[in-house]
């Protein structure tokens, strides 16, 4: 009897998770974006679940109202941004093998991803700059800017530390290479296990980096536009944010910034990515 009751409620928990889908809108392309104000879509190529993130204006950086002392490169100012679609989860080892299997994409570490996300479900690794924008452009998308990035990171919440809050445990995300409270991984940890953001967007903070389009320059808040900002015109290094599964708790600050070099498939084995959709 007790066998049969549990039949039954993975049937239920099957049949609940598939209605959810069912009431996100299937998009193929971003021209269908058009006219379409759902919370919730599913791009079609990849069966990517991605979250409306709303048009506003934010304080990216660090505020001085908060900090006694911020680093010029990283100080607060404010951003507005145009509505756009994000990913829900860092893009998978299962997704990446499905482009590069369709596409024909010339890909050769799937040895050292194994060892450090192995299965279909975790973040895919050891991808350079250049290969997430090939998956980004073959899949309709695009990378997200680092305002971008840092904006729906947040996820509606105003000069808080981390995406969830200020203070940080293990509980709230995958950092720090240690096995403790809710993280229990010792590397890379599956899409979507810690709570999401304000936004329905996971790992935010932790796990691993995310490549954002933008070249890297240290003094570009400085002189950065204050509608949709794009970036450096050009660069050596590519921006990437959100901390990872083995770096400590400052690089899971929303405001934290790095980079690296946009050939590397970074040999620090916990580079990865999400890709944004916005209308035509």
């Amino acid at each position: 009897m007790r066998q049969k009751l549990s039949w039954i409620l993975l049937l239920l928990l099957g049949f609940s998770v598939d209605a959810e889908d069912e009431k996100a809108v299937i998009v193929e392309s971003a021209k269908e974006l058009n006219g379409i104000m759902a919370k919730k879509i599913i791009w079609k190529k990849d069966r990517a679940k991605m979250a409306l993130i709303p048009a506003g204006s934010f304080e990216m950086g660090e505020s001085q109202r908060k900090h006694n002392w911020v680093h010029p490169y990283r100080r607060g100012h404010n951003v507005e941004l145009a509505s756009f679609y994000m990913d829900v989860t860092e893009v998978t080892v299962g997704q990446f093998k499905q482009f590069v299997n369709q596409s024909g994409y010339s890909y050769n570490r799937w040895n050292d991803v194994v060892k450090y996300s192995p299965a279909d479900n975790y973040p895919m690794i050891y991808v350079s700059w250049d290969d997430t924008v090939a998956y980004s452009k073959w899949m309709g998308k695009r990378l997200p800017t680092e305002a971008e990035w840092e904006y729906a990171a947040r996820g509606g919440l105003i000069d808080k530390v981390y995406p969830w809050g200020d203070e940080i445990s293990h509980d709230d995300a995958n950092w720090g290479n240690t096995i403790s409270g809710k993280d229990k991984w010792r590397y890379c940890s599956p899409v979507a296990s810690f709570e999401a953001n304000g936004y329905g967007l996971y790992d935010m903070g932790g796990n691993v980096w995310e490549w954002c389009a933008d070249w890297y320059d240290e003094d570009y808040y400085s002189k950065s536009p204050a509608k949709d900002p794009l970036g450096p015109a050009s660069g050596s290094y590519r921006v990437m944010r959100g901390g990872s599964w083995n770096y400590g708790t400052d690089s899971l600050r929303v405001a934290y910034r790095f980079s690296d070099r946009p050939t590397d498939r970074y040999n620090d084995i916990s580079g990865g990515f999400r890709c944004v959709a916005e209308e035509n």
